[in-house]
């Protein structure tokens, strides 16, 4: 499993408006700028966001983004899987599973599912409130 720079930069786009969320509707310039990406990049990121009720969106002059819900109820899984699709480290252990003629006698599926169940419940079970807590642990 490899995460594409499209997960790395939506994780800090909704990392970034967690950790601003008291300042209303972030513009995605101020994003873009904080975050050192390209506002173009963050353009396409946004739609898989607007489509599955992540964010709010404000239009005009004080418009901008902010997340629909509070930071603790978003985990890193979740959020991964809508700009990666399956974690699943290979496609036999996915949830819709080409069809794999060794399957029934493959002796490393077992594996391969454990460590699929490992990497969703670690990634599950990591909120972006958990990202901002750690992060202000470290100062």
């Amino acid at each position: 499993m490899k995460i594409s720079t499209k997960g790395r930069y939506a994780l800090r786009l909704l990392l970034d408006l967690a950790e601003h969320k008291d300042k209303g509707f972030i513009a995605l310039k101020d994003i873009a700028e904080r975050q050192g990406i390209s506002k173009k990049y963050l353009e396409q990121i946004i739609p898989l966001f607007n489509s599955a009720d992540v964010l709010k969106t404000n239009r005009g002059y004080q418009g901008g983004y902010m997340l629909a819900k509070s930071p603790d109820q978003y985990s890193v899984g979740e959020i991964l899987r809508m700009t990666e699709g399956s974690l699943a480290p290979i496609p036999c252990v996915a949830e819709n599973p080409a069809g794999c003629s060794r399957r029934a006698d493959c002796l490393t599926l077992p594996m391969w599912q454990g460590l699929d169940r490992v990497i969703s419940e670690y990634l599950d079970n990591i909120s972006l409130q958990d990202l901002l807590d750690q992060k202000a642990g470290r100062l």
